[in-house]
């Protein structure tokens, strides 16, 4: 056996362990950073490690005590996914092949999966074929990238072209957001030089209200203009109403995005595809599929409807590139230098199938619906939100008491399930995200809700 072989096998055999451990250890991690720092050791060693599968071993040894069980079915705190079998181990290969995937003609594998994952996502989703589909770090450069396809593109319209001139100088892009919106798609603006958006009011699950945006785009009058709106609020899971909010930005002649981190995979359930419905009608959308889709980390989605909208934005020439007319991988992304995420798509999208990505969406969603009932059945407990996907918003009769709960759930080990602030108040923040989860992982965090509440 080579170096090689014996790193990857010492590796192999921690992978496994770790995972065989998940449906027994704590969700939280068992280290702090210090530990392990203390266990790595600080110093730069002078001289080579004798071989690099004991650089792995202490890798593994040193830094698993700190490991929160991310993908394990009991960790609700964000909205995160785990690794399908399928998607995790088409990861390694990612790893191992150690491809570029920028261009066609350099890396003809990749570029023919993704060709393939993004028509079946299309398909998936209710999208329009033939929209362009970039494969990002997360839904914040797909956020990005989808807006900076927007930008521009409505500057064109108006005769200003920001590739060339810049912004400085240039007419002003009024962007409007619900008040809800995700605090990515703030950030993704600021990247872009567009600023903070224009806040439209929303109802009491997040949703904006149409007639208010109707009313806001008509009072700033005509000119470039972008309109957010999101599928999938992170606190309730609500979705705006798109049918109408897209036909008042229409009005305007706004690019729409659809900001769909977890939400827009509802569009894969016919049970739950009418929360999506006018959603097709925008411009762009963004998701992960490291959250609902369970693809291992980091892979975002952007999804633009017209291709040469975001290859004018994202695209670019270099005299040593071997472009094809076509276009390439990295027409569609921020990024030229990028792993192979398309694999790990196209492996979880293969393996499940398009039952089973319906599936997966219905089997959250039921589990969400367990943990309501659930906490709706405790003493001076209430769910604030109308659960209609993956969110549970739950409090505890104050914030203090809820406060209480939390610290002494996360102290239990049992599960991970973090607060937050919404509406004004504390409450427990339950996202479930991971295709592991089962009944009895909800069963004992709903037992361990019980301890920490009584």
């Amino acid at each position: 056996m080579d170096v090689r072989e014996a790193a990857l096998q010492r590796a192999h055999d921690h992978a496994v362990r770790w995972l065989g451990s998940l449906s027994d250890r704590r969700v939280p991690a068992g280290a702090t950073v210090d530990d392990v720092v203390r266990a790595l050791g600080a110093e730069l060693p002078d001289a080579p490690a004798d071989t690099p599968a004991d650089v792995v071993e202490l890798l593994a040894t040193a830094c698993e005590p700190g490991l929160t069980a991310f993908p394990g079915g009991r960790f609700y705190g964000f909205v995160v996914g785990g690794g399908e079998p399928a998607a995790l181990a088409a990861d390694w290969l990612v790893s191992a092949w150690d491809q570029n995937c920028v261009m066609r003609a350099v890396s003809p594998a990749h570029t023919a999966v993704e060709d393939l994952a993004g028509a079946w996502l299309l398909d998936l989703l209710g999208l329009p074929r033939g929209s362009a589909v970039g494969f990002t770090t997360g839904a914040t450069m797909a956020n990005f990238t989808c807006l900076a396809a927007g930008r521009d593109a409505v500057l064109r319209r108006v005769g200003w072209n920001v590739a060339r001139d810049g912004l400085t100088g240039g007419p002003r892009v009024r962007v409007l957001a619900g008040e809800s919106r995700h605090m990515a798609v703030d950030l993704a603006l600021r990247y872009l030089g567009l600023g903070e958006p224009e806040l439209v009011p929303a109802d009491d699950q997040g949703r904006i209200k149409s007639e208010e945006l109707r009313e806001s785009l008509a009072a700033g009058g005509p000119g470039p203009t972008i309109v957010v709106l999101q599928a999938g609020d992170v606190h309730s899971g609500a979705f705006d109403p798109f049918a109408e909010a897209i036909d008042a930005a229409r009005a305007a002649e706004a690019w729409v995005h659809v900001d769909g981190a977890f939400g827009l995979w509802a569009a894969a359930s016919p049970r739950y595809a009418r929360l999506t419905a006018g959603c097709e009608q925008a411009d762009s959308w963004a998701t992960d599929a490291h959250k609902t889709l369970n693809v291992p980390y980091d892979c975002g989605l952007a999804f633009v409807r017209d291709p040469g909208a975001l290859r004018a934005a994202m695209g670019l020439h270099g005299d040593y590139l071997i472009q094809d007319e076509r276009g390439d991988p990295f027409d569609k992304v921020p990024e030229l230098s990028r792993r192979g995420r398309a694999f790990t798509v196209w492996a979880a999208l293969r393996s499940l199938g398009r039952s089973g990505v319906t599936d997966l969406v219905e089997r959250l969603c039921r589990h969400a619906s367990s943990f309501a009932a659930g906490i709706a059945g405790l003493d001076g407990a209430t769910v604030l939100n109308d659960v209609v996907f993956t969110q549970v918003c739950a409090h505890f009769g104050d914030d203090e008491r809820t406060e209480r709960v939390l610290g002494r759930l996360l102290d239990d080990g049992t599960a991970w399930i973090s607060g937050s602030t919404w509406r004004g108040r504390r409450v427990m923040r339950i996202a479930v995200s991971n295709w592991s989860t089962t009944d009895d992982d909800v069963s004992r965090t709903l037992d361990a809700i019980r301890r920490a509440a009584a």
